[in-house]
């Protein structure tokens, strides 16, 4: 039987309220981006980055913006696990991968080559 998908919901009616307002502070200012047009670019883009702060720490205060922060910090440890090739290792793929394109593409023009010659002489008797 198949399992299906678990769905994350915001349960609690704070957080109904956290995440409606995230919404209605994106949504002022976009709205105050361009709305503000005639107050100038300055005062635009302020509105539209405090719009943003603003959200983001409200999102940031709600159960869904908690479990994400703890996921990112999760995810960045892990980042921090990841062993870098070196300079001269990356350099090394990088020349076999090109050596291998050049293979590949003499083999696969040997071949079509080939196939071409059989079909078109031996079988056919077409001459180009």
């Amino acid at each position: 039987m198949a399992m299906s998908p678990q769905i994350e919901t915001v349960n609690t009616g704070a957080d109904k309220v956290k995440l409606t307002l995230v919404a209605v502070l994106l949504i002022a200012g976009i709205a105050g981006f361009y709305l503000l047009s005639k107050q100038g670019a300055l005062m635009q883009w302020a509105i539209l980055i405090c719009g943003i702060v603003a959200a983001v720490a409200v999102f940031i205060v709600s159960e869904p913006g908690r479990r994400f922060s703890g996921f990112a910090k999760d995810a960045w440890k892990e980042v921090k696990k990841v062993v870098w090739p070196t300079r001269k290792e990356t350099l090394q793929m990088t020349a076999y991968v090109f050596a291998f394109v050049v293979v590949m593409s003499l083999f696969l023009w040997f071949t079509d080559k080939t196939l071409e010659w059989v079909l078109y002489d031996l079988v056919l008797g077409w001459r180009k």
